[in-house]
């Protein structure tokens, strides 16, 4: 069986507020065909979020141009719980509820070459739409804490969403992992704040790269084969670098060998066949599920 992808970008995400580099910043892995036709990983380490934009494009674009399809994995979530558009207040009528989301966090997130800002002010402005409250969003460092941001989780006994995505129960439940919540912005393993600043980076892509989808809000959640990547060059997806284990080589920072892992790990189940069947519904999962999943929610492109 042919490879459904001829290059495999992995994506480790930062939401820092100044230009970073090496541990806990922004980490871009590339396995692809050399000028020999072997495939060769490259990593990059750009120090701010507009500055990894621009490369993920570039790469993206030299690929597409010699006829390649494009695996693009984000190490965040790219949808929320479901119900979250409506309790903002977003208008959805005729517009899926993830898209709804995604640009609203476009129209609000505004990167700065300086790589500073605002996601705490942003996710308390949300909580208030939602809950007039410290809910869902939480954790802050105390200069960033009001009343509708608190450092500590709230009770989502009172919160109109979930703490968790279907998904992530379901890597808690069926996985050696505990992924976080997307409402946690602050603290050890926490992944909130890189989707808030992620997502409309996805968005942006999505609309400057040509035959582009995110998966699986706009292909479907279904398994691939060659056929349904006819009329699509580049896939976006959400990963989960913990799924894989990634032991840094002599110079490598945890967050690059976790990235040149995962473009390894992808492209050994392309290459053996079994990639394409990931695009779908694992076995076991309810399937009166799947709409909330296309919808709104999202799912991690599993191993």
């Amino acid at each position: 069986m042919a490879r459904l992808f001829d290059a495999y970008i992995i994506v480790d995400w930062s939401a820092a507020s100044k230009p970073a580099q090496g541990a806990n910043s922004v980490w871009i892995g590339a396995l692809a065909r050399d000028a020999r036709l072997k495939f060769q990983f490259q990593a990059a380490n750009p120090s701010t979020r507009l500055a990894a934009r621009d490369m993920i494009a570039g790469l993206a674009e030299r690929f597409i141009s010699r006829g390649d399809k494009v695996l693009i994995g984000f190490d965040f979530s790219l949808g929320y719980p479901a119900g979250t558009a409506e309790a903002i207040g977003l208008k959805t009528d005729g517009t899926p509820a993830w898209l709804a989301m995604h640009e609203h966090l476009s129209s609000k997130v505004k990167e700065k070459a300086d790589n500073s800002n605002t996601r705490f002010a942003i996710a308390a402005g949300l909580n208030y739409a939602m809950t007039k409250g410290p809910l869902p969003f939480w954790g802050a460092p105390a200069r960033d804490q009001i009343q509708t941001l608190s450092g500590t989780k709230g009770d989502f006994a009172k919160s109109p969403v979930a703490e968790y995505r279907i998904c992530e129960e379901w890597v808690r439940k069926t996985q050696r992992s505990k992924p976080k919540s997307s409402w946690q912005l602050y603290g050890a393993g926490s992944v909130g704040s890189q989707a808030l600043l992620g997502i409309p980076t996805v968005q942006a892509l999505r609309k400057t790269l040509p035959k582009s989808a995110i998966w699986p809000f706009e292909t479907g959640f279904e398994a691939f084969d060659a056929e349904a990547l006819t009329d699509t060059d580049i896939v976006f997806a959400e990963v989960y670098p913990s799924l894989v284990s990634a032991k840094p080589e002599t110079g490598e920072v945890a967050d690059q060998a976790q990235v040149r892992a995962l473009a390894h790990h992808y492209y050994g189940l392309d290459e053996s066949g079994k990639l394409g069947a990931l695009f779908g519904p694992p076995e076991g999962l309810d399937s009166t599920l799947i709409p909330k999943i296309v919808g709104e929610e999202g799912w991690i492109l599993l191993k």
